[in-house]
């Protein structure tokens, strides 16, 4: 085990959810689009935050094995939560900007990166993701 975090959340998608420790706490709230106030924050936001950090730390992994710098990237993660007669499910698509590459070896890279960030890995079979390079 490298690493471990809680998180503690009542009241739903309209409630209060605090990290262990409290160094992090986020009113909750239901989007506008669903008929919420959207007045707080909402799962698909707090996952497409740490998907996109993830990614991009994929990125600088492996941007070196593509002959690219991977420090000026940039990573999009657009989160969608769709409803399918009455049942929800998500769907993603990560876009890497990289001012100056190759958007072939930008690809090339992106889809490397899907290999290896965790998030990729645990979403794998479970939410259709689109690679982009940007």
């Amino acid at each position: 085990m490298a690493y471990v975090t809680k998180a503690t959340t009542s009241g739903g998608r309209n409630g209060r959810a605090v990290l262990d420790g409290g160094a992090l706490a986020l009113a909750m709230a239901l989007p506008k689009d669903l008929g919420g106030a959207g007045d707080g924050h909402n799962p698909e936001q707090l996952f497409a935050l740490g998907w996109s950090s993830c990614f991009g730390q994929a990125i600088l992994v492996l941007a070196k094995k593509h002959g690219l710098d991977g420090q000026a990237a940039r990573v999009t993660c657009e989160v969608t939560l769709n409803i399918d007669d009455g049942a929800f499910s998500l769907a993603a698509e990560l876009k890497v900007a990289l001012p100056g590459a190759d958007k072939a070896k930008l690809q090339a890279l992106i889809e490397d990166a899907h290999t290896i960030c965790p998030y990729s890995k645990a979403t794998k079979g479970n939410v259709p993701v689109k690679l982009t390079a940007v």
